[in-house]
Formats: structure tokens, C-alpha cells, sequence
């Protein structure tokens, strides 16, 4: 597992029950195991709205992407991508009974869930490199 480098970012996962966190840590594995395999270089794991987000800060060829656990909503959690992106309206037509989604927004899981980490990992590389190939379909 990838070391926590922001004492803050690790202090977020602590608060999380055990299970989701469990659940959140193995996200955070496939944001970074992804990152590397589309080579979108080192990512910046920070806080964003109080939440651990991902941000591509050496290439900016990505997306962020943010994850989350509230209390209102103890079984669930989410990963959540800018909504003014068509990410998820992406997602929602590529694996439209894969995932729940929360608006243009996120990806709701459910903490007794099995993540389909195959789809999922599309979805991530799809957020990392969001502007790599925004760019390469406007040149």
C-alpha cells in the first residue's frame, strides 16, 4: 500500500469506520495503481472540501477525482468527479447497471457492496487522463 505522504489525508481515512475504510483504502490503491499504468506521473493525494482528492499536478492530463464517506449516509461512500466534466453521463452509458450514480457527479457504493474494480478502473483512467484527450480530439 502506498504510504500517506499528508498527515492530514491519513488523519480523513482514521476517522472513516473500519469498514469503509477498509473499503476506501482499496480506491485509493486503484487511483494510484492507475495513475502509474497510464503514466499520467506522480499524483497529488490533498484534501479538497475537507475529502481526499487526487489531482494529476505533474502532467495536468486528469480530472480530479474526489473520495468520500459521510455521516448522514453511513453505508455508503463515493467517488466523486468534476461535474462540469461528462465523466459520469461517460460511466452512466458505458456501465449503466455496474454502478449507482449520484447525478453528473459520483459513483455510490454501497459498504456491503463488491466493487467491480475492472469497470471501475476504466472509469478512474477515464477521469486521469480527462484532458489528455480532450486535447488530442480538439487539435
Amino acid at each position: 500500500m502506498k504510504p500517506f505522504l499528508k498527515p492530514t489525508v491519513k488523519a480523513v481515512f482514521d476517522e472513516y469506520p473500519l469498514e469503509i475504510r477498509r473499503k476506501m483504502l482499496v480506491l485509493r490503491q486503484a487511483i494510484f495503481a492507475v495513475a502509474f499504468s497510464e503514466g499520467v506521473g506522480e499524483l497529488e493525494e490533498t484534501l479538497k472540501w475537507g475529502e481526499p482528492a487526487y489531482v494529476t499536478a505533474e502532467t495536468g492530463c486528469g480530472s480530479t477525482i474526489r473520495m468520500a464517506w459521510k455521516k448522514d449516509k453511513p453505508t455508503q461512500y463515493a467517488m466523486y468527479f468534476i461535474c462540469t466534466t461528462n465523466l459520469v453521463e461517460t460511466f452512466q452509458t458505458l456501465f449503466p447497471h455496474q454502478f449507482t450514480y449520484e447525478g453528473n457527479r459520483a459513483i455510490v457504493f454501497q459498504e456491503t457492496e463488491d466493487v467491480d474494480m475492472d469497470s471501475l478502473s476504466l472509469c478512474i483512467a477515464a477521469a486521469l487522463t480527462y484532458h489528455r484527450f480532450k486535447k488530442s480530439r480538439q487539435a
